[in-house]
C-alpha cells in the first residue's frame, strides 16, 4: 500500500512539474542561464557538518537543475564550479572539490549521453590534478557529439585572467598581422574568449544570498538578468529555478534602447 502512495506521489509531482514546463513554454526560455552555486558550506555548518558534506548535496543539486534545464529547453548552462580564487581554501576541501567531477561525471555520465547533453568546460586547465581532468575530458569527448543542452562547468575559472589572457592574444595576432586594430569589435573580442561559439547568459542565477559576481563572466553578463536568492545551493530545487526563469520572463530588456 505504501508502496503504491509513493508512486501515485511520483507520478503526481512528475506530472505537475511537466504541466509548470508547459506553461512556462508559452513565454521566452533564458537560451544560456548561467548559475553562481552558493552556499554549500554554510548549508554543510548549519547541520554541523562538515563542509565538504554540503559541496557533496550540492552535486545532487547540479543533477537536478541539469534535467530540468533540459526539459525546459534551456540551450547553454554554465555552473561556475570552482573558481580561481577558491585554491585558497583549506587544502582537505580543495581536494575534496577535486574528485567531485570525478564521481559526479561517472554516475552522470549515461544519462548525459542519453539525454544529448554535451559536456563542456571553460577554465585553466593546466593546474588541474590529473584525475579531475580526465574525468572532465573523458565526459566531453563522449558528449562531443551530442546537439542538445551544453552544460558548460566553469572549473577553475577567473573572469579577470580570461580577459587578460584574451587581450594578450589580440595583441599578439595584431603584431603577427592577423588582426589590426580597425578589425576589433567587440564580437571579435568575444571570439578570443573562452565562451567562443556560445551566446552570452540571458539569465543569472546567484544562491546564497550574496549579491556580487565574483569575478565571473564580468564580460559576458554585461546584459544578462540578475536573479538572487536567499536560498543555499543544496536546498536550491525546480521550483527556484521556475521562479527565476518566471522573474526573467517578465522583465523587459531593451539593451540599452527604449
Amino acid at each position: 500500500m505504501f508502496d503504491k502512495m509513493k508512486l501515485w506521489k511520483n507520478n503526481s509531482e512528475s506530472s505537475n512539474l511537466q504541466d509548470t514546463i508547459e506553461k512556462l513554454k508559452q513565454q521566452p526560455i533564458p537560451a544560456h542561464v548561467a548559475i553562481i552555486m552558493d552556499g554549500n558550506g554554510r548549508w554543510a555548518s548549519k547541520r554541523t557538518l562538515p563542509r565538504v558534506a554540503g559541496h557533496h548535496e550540492g552535486m545532487k543539486v547540479v543533477r537536478r537543475v541539469t534535467r530540468f534545464a533540459n526539459k525546459l529547453g534551456v540551450k547553454t548552462l554554465t555552473l561556475y564550479a570552482f573558481s580561481t580564487e577558491n585554491w585558497k581554501r583549506p587544502k582537505l576541501e580543495v581536494d575534496f572539490l577535486m574528485k567531485l567531477p570525478e564521481e559526479f561525471l561517472g554516475t552522470f555520465l549515461p544519462e548525459l549521453i542519453e539525454e544529448n547533453v554535451q559536456v563542456r568546460m571553460m577554465g585553466n586547465k593546466e593546474i588541474l590534478p590529473k584525475f579531475t581532468l580526465t574525468a572532465i575530458e573523458k565526459a566531453i569527448d563522449a558528449t562531443k557529439e551530442n546537439d542538445g543542452l551544453v552544460l558548460n562547468f566553469a572549473m577553475n575559472y577567473g573572469s579577470r585572467a580570461e580577459i587578460l589572457e584574451a587581450v594578450k592574444h589580440v595583441l599578439t595576432d595584431s603584431k603577427s598581422g592577423i588582426i589590426d586594430e580597425e578589425q576589433l569589435t567587440e564580437e571579435v573580442f568575444s571570439s578570443y574568449l573562452m565562451t567562443n561559439g556560445m551566446n552570452d547568459p540571458d539569465l543569472l542565477i546567484r544562491t546564497s544570498g550574496e549579491i556580487r559576481l565574483s569575478n565571473f563572466m564580468l564580460w559576458q553578463l554585461a546584459y544578462s538578468e540578475f536573479w538572487f536568492t536567499d536560498v543555499l545551493w543544496p536546498d536550491f530545487n525546480e521550483e527556484h529555478f521556475v521562479e527565476a526563469v518566471e522573474v526573467f520572463q517578465k522583465r523587459q530588456r531593451r539593451f540599452g534602447g527604449v
